[in-house]
């Protein structure tokens, strides 16, 4: 810690606007300094690591092995920076102006999104919101990924060991083609594993609640097409003959002429329950408990007065 005091931290600003950027002139203008400035920054950090971090090639500059690694740190440390010197003793959210953000997949945006944004509009006008989609790979580095984003929306199941409150619950339904003509107003579980299918998160450790489900009861889908969005779904199986799984509150939000139809389940395949997860070095934050419960009260808002089914 003691090298700390002969380094300048306005190189952290700098070194960040850089690795995002990956050009002095926009991170200039992203930082507010002039293109000398931040070319004499550049040159600094280069002397620092002993590494050029920006090297060009062709009419463009790409980040170093070293700057790849540095990028993720980088923000976290600023981010980390500018907790510190913001922390005050009660948090007024009427005058806050932090960016608070929220993994969550396509469909929890599209359930989710828009009571979240509205509620921290009304309550801290000065704020915003930066939703991240969920990819595999960040629910796999989860404890990770919390580190610079304040909440995971994600089922149980995926991440453990970690603070988390359920905060919303759905059931899984069918979807056709509303034109199959082959497919009546009910499926057995012989007609289900004949179908070709559409599937979200398919992969050795990407997967959705409903197909881990499936394969334990013995039923193993023919897979058709691979998404990793479940929005995608209904185009790709409207007008053919494929099947797929999609949560009930998602269908109900869909246009009336997407070209699908919803049919019940004929297994138990159980409900969806996602919960909000955190790192555990936030548990006391007091800008991370108003967000998180935020967030609460937005899912409670589209849940009405349901409550989450019985996890034994």
């Amino acid at each position: 810690m003691a090298g700390l005091s002969n380094l300048d931290l306005n190189l952290l600003v700098s070194l960040n606007a850089l690795l995002e950027q990956r050009s002095v002139t926009r991170a200039a203008q992203q930082v507010g300094l002039s293109q000398p400035a931040l070319s004499a920054a550049l040159a600094r950090l280069r002397r620092h690591f002993g590494d050029e971090l920006l090297s060009r090639v062709g009419n463009e500059y790409r980040l170093t092995p070293l700057a790849m690694q540095l990028k993720p740190w980088a923000r976290l440390a600023l981010q980390n920076v500018d907790r510190v010197f913001s922390a005050q003793l009660e948090f007024d959210p009427a005058q806050s102006t932090r960016e608070f953000s929220v993994g969550m997949s396509d469909y929890g945006c599209a359930v989710l999104g828009n009571a979240l944004s509205e509620l921290l509009a009304e309550e801290a006008p000065l704020a915003r919101l930066r939703i991240v989609h969920n990819t595999p790979n960040v629910v796999d580095q989860a404890e990770q990924t919390l580190l610079t984003t304040d909440l995971l929306v994600l089922p149980h199941g995926f991440v453990t060991d970690l603070p988390h409150r359920d905060v919303l619950w759905d059931d899984w339904v069918l979807v056709v083609s509303a034109d199959n003509d082959e497919v009546g107003t009910s499926l057995t579980v012989e007609q289900i594993s004949a179908m070709p299918w559409v599937v979200t998160y398919h992969g050795p450790t990407a997967s959705t609640p409903a197909a881990r489900q499936m394969r334990m009861l013995g039923i193993e889908p023919r897979v058709q097409v691979v998404c990793d969005s479940f929005l995608t779904v209904p185009g790709l199986v409207a007008g053919t003959k494929r099947i797929a799984l999609l949560q009930e509150r998602l269908v109900r939000k869909l246009p009336t002429d997407v070209g699908i139809r919803a049919l019940p389940c004929p297994f138990d395949v159980g409900p969806l329950v996602d919960a909000m997860w955190w790192h555990p070095l936030y548990d006391r934050d007091a800008e991370h408990t108003f967000f998180r419960d935020l967030l609460a009260r937005a899912a409670a808002q589209v849940t009405g007065t349901e409550t989450p089914p019985n996890r034994g």
